[in-house]
C-alpha cells in the first residue's frame, strides 16, 4: 500500500466520520460508490472539500472525469500525483 493511498484511506474516514472502518478495511482498488464504500454524492462533496484543503488540489466537474477520479482510492492517488507533479 503506497503513502498516498494510505493518507486518503485516512482522509475518507476521518471526513466522513466512517467509525466503524479502519485504513486496512478499504481496498485501494474497491469502488468508492455503488458498492465498496457505498459513498453518495453528498460524501463525494465533502470529499472534494477535504482534498482542496489537504492537497490545494480542487477537483472540478467541468474540467475533470469526476466519476473516474472518485471510481476508488488508487484512482485518487493517481489523480493528486499527476495534479501536484503539474502544480
Amino acid at each position: 500500500m503506497n503513502t498516498m493511498e494510505t493518507e486518503l484511506k485516512r482522509l475518507i474516514i476521518d471526513t466522513l466520520a466512517l467509525e466503524d472502518v479502519d485504513v486496512a478495511d478499504i481496498d485501494s482498488e474497491a469502488p468508492l460508490f455503488d458498492g465498496g464504500l457505498g459513498l453518495d454524492s453528498i460524501d463525494a462533496l465533502e470529499l472534494g472539500v477535504a482534498i482542496r484543503k489537504r492537497y490545494g488540489v480542487k477537483i472540478d466537474a467541468e474540467q475533470h472525469d469526476v466519476a473516474a477520479i472518485f471510481a476508488s482510492v488508487a484512482s485518487l492517488a493517481r489523480f493528486l500525483a499527476t495534479a501536484g507533479s503539474a502544480a
